[in-house]
This record gives C-alpha cells, structure tokens and sequence, in this order.
C-alpha cells in the first residue's frame, strides 16, 4: 500500500471516530414534511359522487352523512401504510382498488408475511347494504367498526387502537386535516373510522355493460349476456340471494364451502362463530356481483379460482353437509348456459369505484 493512500484512509476513519455525522453508519436525515398546498394538491376535497347509472337509488339515512373534507382525509388514512405495526400494511393492501376493493389471492397476508384464513371481501357500493353487518361473518355492524379491526388484529396490520391514535395526533399536517373535517384538531379513533367509511362509501360501481343496455343502448351487450341476465333473474333464480342494486341480499348462507366430508366439519365456522347459532354454521356473507370479474378467486377462502367454477359449484348444489342452505339446489342448465351466467356477470363491470394510492401522505 502506497503512503498517499494509507494516510488517505487514516484521515478518513479519523473523521468517521470525530463525527459520525459525517459517515455512512449516520442516521439518514429526517425527509421534510410536505407542504399542505402538496397535500391538497395530491388529494383535493371533491364533491360526493353522484350514484352511477344503474344505482340510482336513495342512500341509507347516517345520522352524520359523508362530508366531502371527511372522505378527503378517509382517503389518506385507507392508504396509509403507517398504520399498521411495523409500517407494511394499510386497508389497500388487501382491498386492492384494481381488484374491485377485493385481493387477487385466495386469503389476506398482513404484518409480517403472516397469513389470514379468509380472502378481503370487496366493499364496494357498501353504501346501499340492505342490512349493515360487515365480514364474511357479519361480526361488525358497520363499516366504522369494520375499519377498526383490522387495525388490531395481530395478523393483519398488528397495532393497537391507541398507537394508531397516537401516531395520527402527533402528525402536523393530519391535525390540520382532522380540524377541516371535523372543526378541531382532536384526533380519536372513532374520527379516524368515521372517516375511512365516509370513504368507503364513495366507492361506488355503475354504468356497466348491462347498466346501459337495461338504458336503452342495445349494442351495449352480446347475446350471451342477454341470455344470462333471462337465466339471471329467471330459471337460474340467482336473485334468491343476489338482490338489489349491489346484487347482494347482505345475509349470510351455507353454499358447502369448506366442508370436510371425512372430519364431518367446516375448517371455517362462519357465521356461526358469532351467532352461536347451529343454523349458521358454515354461512357467510353473500357478495356484491358488482365488479366481481376483478374479484378471483372466489368464496370467503378463494377456493373456486374463476367464475366457471362457481357456476359449476352452483350446478352441483353446492356441497352436500348437515347445515347447507335450503336455496341450495341443483342448478339445471347446460354448458352454454353456465357460460352465458358468466358474461352476465362480467357485464356488471363498470365504473366509478376507481382509485390510487395519493402520491403524498400528511
């Protein structure tokens, strides 16, 4: 080794022992807080969406209606990765807006890679539920409630309520929001679940295929869809549970998922697990069909990969067990008409659900 260079070396270890400022092992600096014209910009106050073709129907009467400042800071905080325990999960991660608010896997993985025994269900056009139970188990009775959960579940985002208090009231710029949406800067959870469900309940699906063909625009579907809503809402009788503008009776019924014939049991209680009731063991929630060509796979486990095989699922009466629900019966029709079930349901795709993350967070 030269001389020039030893010497060279010593002055710097020299300089990391006098300042570490100065060397790699230094803490990073702090990244400078956006500017609420940043924020304000990334996520502008909107006015409530009106209800998309199709869905035009009166909101359930809250006692404190969506406010257009509440949905803007909902928006944050339902992206918002920070949380969550350890920084990696926010409610997108598993109602994911290019999935219809659904997952492209069959369960939810949260903090620390672990994994969920059910699939996220999608929350969209939540806003008209006949009834307001959330969960494939009904076990919340609102989306405020619901949007409490996750947060302390160890599985999921594996905080508790009070940090998640915490860290929002010690946020500037989210006090900032906090006062434009509610009059003072007070941060609570019920305010922070207020205002993840305001959001929540703007996501809304309309103007499908289907919407503007029952408009008047004939060319607007094939005649495979033509044929699958007459089946649809006929010698199919799928609006036995999948009713309404959601497509969705909100109650909960045993299709025989996840019954193991050998063992005599569900490997998922359902209902059940909340109601105590024997009636519900191995019930769940009836989806919204809105959107759900984005939703696969399907079921509260992701158990039936495509829609092909749901149909296949119905037309086999589901699976037989000591509690399946008595609207389920075989379903009699043939292969083009499994088929033309399915582009009905995939004519229910429209819009007016979608969203991203903001670029900027307070």
């Amino acid at each position: 080794m030269s001389i020039k260079r030893w010497v060279a070396g010593s002055a710097i270890i020299g300089l990391c022992s006098l300042g570490a400022a100065n060397c790699g092992a230094a803490e990073p600096a702090a990244e400078k807080a956006p500017s609420i014209e940043e924020l304000e910009k990334a996520n502008p106050v909107e006015a409530l969406p009106a209800s998309p073709l199709g869905i035009e129907q009166k909101l359930p009467e809250l006692k404190a209606p969506p406010t257009p400042e509440r949905v803007q800071l909902g928006r944050w905080l339902f992206f918002d990765k920070r949380l969550s325990a350890d920084g990696t999960i926010a409610c997108a991660s598993c109602h994911r807006p290019e999935n219809g608010f659904s997952e492209p896997t069959p369960v939810s993985t949260g903090i620390k890679g672990q994994k969920g025994n059910r699939k996220a269900p999608s929350f969209v056009n939540a806003a008209f539920a006949f009834f307001p139970e959330t969960f494939w188990d009904g076990r919340a009775g609102s989306l405020e409630e619901q949007a409490a959960g996750p947060m302390a579940n160890p599985i999921e985002m594996g905080n508790t309520h009070e940090e998640v208090v915490k860290f929002v009231g010690a946020n500037a710029n989210y006090k900032y929001f906090f006062k434009k949406a509610y009059g003072d800067e007070t941060v609570t959870l019920a305010r922070i679940t207020q205002a993840i469900a305001d959001y929540e309940r703007t996501r809304m699906s309309g103007n499908s295929p289907w919407d503007r063909y029952k408009a008047g625009d004939a060319k607007a579907v094939g005649e495979d869809v033509k044929l699958g809503e007459e089946l649809f809402f006929g010698k199919a009788n799928c609006t036995r549970c999948h009713v309404g503008v959601a497509f969705t009776d909100s109650r909960f019924h045993n299709l025989g998922i996840g019954w193991d014939e050998k063992k005599k049991e569900f490997s998922d209680k359902g209902r059940n697990a909340v109601s105590k009731k024997d009636e519900d063991l191995g019930a769940f929630k009836t989806p919204g069909l809105r959107e759900t060509a984005l939703h696969a796979p399907y079921m509260h486990d992701g158990s039936l990969a495509t829609l092909e095989e749901v149909v296949a699922h119905y037309r086999k009466g589901g699976t037989k067990n000591p509690h399946l629900s008595p609207k389920m019966e075989p379903l009699t029709i043939d292969d083009r008409e499994a088929a033309a079930l399915v582009a009905f349901m995939k004519a229910l795709s429209g819009e007016g659900f979608q969203d991203k993350a903001p670029s900027v967070f307070p």
